[in-house]
């Protein structure tokens, strides 16, 4: 089984490297979207090399830059050429046979005075803080130059071949806002991940904040708040991700079992106080980085319906509802609501994997 995953890493291009870089990319978007308005006029995908290419762009970047247009005329083709993508963001790319690193650079073929030439760009390639960085000795992909918030960053595509684990273990994981998640085994071990309150804090302090820049309207400042923000979140999302699929392999799970996200906001136990939360959290992301790091243990994920996973008994089957953080059942059974949901889970009916954005 293969796994395509990114390992960003952070380039110190010179000032002269920048400037070449700049232009580079430049060239790379407005070719690209040149050779998708061909394709659509002629509403045909043409066969193209780099001869046909009039860009100051090294030849192996040119084979680049029809590749992605060839990708987005597909995706125009299959609506029709109702929905026609247009790349905006810069960007230039160099496939894996035209770029090599050592522990210091990363050496790429730019345009130089006119010419090719193969140049070492300073990178943070030996970073104790990268944990992508083991992942550079599987098989390399293509890789990608583009800036983020005036930093330069080098995104290398890695193919990683797994071997999905046999038999039919399960952990149901139960989403949410108070408790971030709660997995629990076909065994009925348990555990909380994440910390809501802290989240809760947190976000209602970047609130505070962002409408004290907003009356004084510094939009700048309010952009830069925002982007902490979706970094906080963000590393939030890899911790609960990186604790589940860690107690999963404490367990031998097989296969983990999560919330369908379709619709989650409309059907998540929610509060007056917990909607403005409820409105700005990734549930989808979260679900994706559990995806993505249970492939790499070889975990299959799978997703459920999530109707009633909150008020039936799975004890009786009876239907209740939880009163505050606690789901009792008159024949007995009594849990915290949460669990009662990641019980359920395990053994609700399962939907196909394309669930939609949350």
């Amino acid at each position: 089984m293969a796994q395509t995953l990114t390992v960003n890493i952070k380039l110190h291009p010179t000032k002269e490297q920048q400037s070449i870089l700049k232009r580079m990319m430049s060239s790379y978007i407005h070719t690209a979207n040149q050779l998708v308005s061909d394709m659509i006029e002629s509403q045909s995908m043409l066969k193209l090399t780099s001869k046909h290419i009039h860009s100051h762009l090294p030849s192996a970047v040119k084979n680049q830059v029809i590749k992605d247009a060839q990708s987005v005329f597909k995706k125009a083709k299959k609506s029709t050429y109702k929905i026609i993508p247009v790349l905006k963001k810069p960007y230039c790319t160099w496939n894996n046979q035209n770029y090599s690193f050592d522990f210091e650079s990363i050496s790429l073929p730019i345009m130089i005075d006119g010419k090719v030439k193969k140049t070492a760009i300073r990178a943070d390639i030996v970073d104790p803080h990268n944990r992508n960085f083991s992942l550079l000795n599987n098989k390399l992909g293509t890789l990608r130059v583009t800036k983020k918030s005036n930093k330069w960053m080098a995104q290398i595509a890695v193919t990683l071949l797994t071997t999905e684990k046999n038999g039919t273990k399960l952990l149901g994981v139960d989403l949410g806002l108070k408790v971030p998640a709660v997995a629990t085994t076909d065994c009925d071990r348990t555990r909380f991940l994440g910390n809501g309150r802290e989240n809760k804090y947190m976000k209602r302090k970047f609130r505070v904040k962002r409408k004290e820049l907003g009356q004084k309207k510094k939009l700048n400042a309010i952009k830069k708040l925002n982007n902490k923000e979706q970094r906080w979140m963000k590393d939030k999302d890899h911790k609960v991700s990186h604790g589940i699929v860690a107690f999963a392999k404490e367990n031998n799970i097989s296969v983990i079992r999560l919330e369908k996200l379709a619709n989650i906001r409309q059907t998540a136990r929610k509060s007056r106080k917990n909607n403005k939360n409820l409105h700005t959290w990734s549930f989808y992301r979260l679900a994706m980085f559990v995806e993505y790091k249970a492939k790499l243990a070889g975990i299959k994920v799978e997703y459920v319906d999530p109707a009633y996973t909150s008020q039936t008994c799975p004890s009786c089957g009876g239907h209740n509802k939880a009163k505050d953080r606690t789901y009792s059942c008159s024949c007995g059974f009594k849990k915290h609501r949460d669990i009662v949901g990641a019980m359920n889970i395990r053994y609700a009916p399962v939907v196909d994997g394309n669930s939609q954005s949350a």
